[in-house]
């Protein structure tokens, strides 16, 4: 069974249009790389857990903030790796330069038995629809996408 994620995608309107709130991974794997890595706040669904709580338990853990708004679910999508995401999109606002993100552990360099800590999520940033979709990973493009149909559709 392939892995399931659940998370929130906050949005906002600036001069420039529609922005979205995209989280960059932290840790060594991901250190150095950019466009194609940033992801949507998101995480593993536990066994019997609610989608819904899952996404905002995950925005929480990741940004320190409590998300809050309308929540509209999203099409779920199939990332290269198999995974499926559900995604809910709501209005929002928050300084992404004051997360607080949780803490992950694991072993750096491979085979060193050395453990190190760093926060799961290393920065924040509210992109530009154009620039998010570059920035996002790939598979995830569909609920940046979907976001801006519905988005076009109730502002017209």
């Amino acid at each position: 069974m392939p892995p399931v994620s659940a998370g929130l995608m906050m949005y906002r309107f600036r001069k420039t249009g529609l922005q979205v709130l995209l989280v960059h991974p932290g840790g060594p794997v991901w250190k150095n790389k950019d466009d194609g890595v940033w992801s949507v706040p998101k995480g593993e669904v536990e066994p019997g857990e609610d989608l819904l709580t899952t996404a905002q338990r995950e925005f929480k853990e990741e940004l320190g903030f409590k998300p809050l708004g309308q929540f509209v679910g999203l099409k779920p999508i199939k990332q290269k790796s198999g995974k499926m995401v559900h995604a809910w999109a709501f209005q929002g606002d928050c300084d992404p330069t004051k997360i607080e993100s949780n803490l992950c552990t694991m072993e750096w360099p491979p085979g060193s038995g050395r453990q190190i800590q760093f926060p799961e999520v290393d920065k924040a940033v509210f992109f530009d629809l154009d620039v998010a979709k570059r920035k996002v990973n790939p598979g995830q493009v569909g609920l940046l996408e979907e976001l801006e149909a519905l988005v076009q559709g109730n502002r017209s």
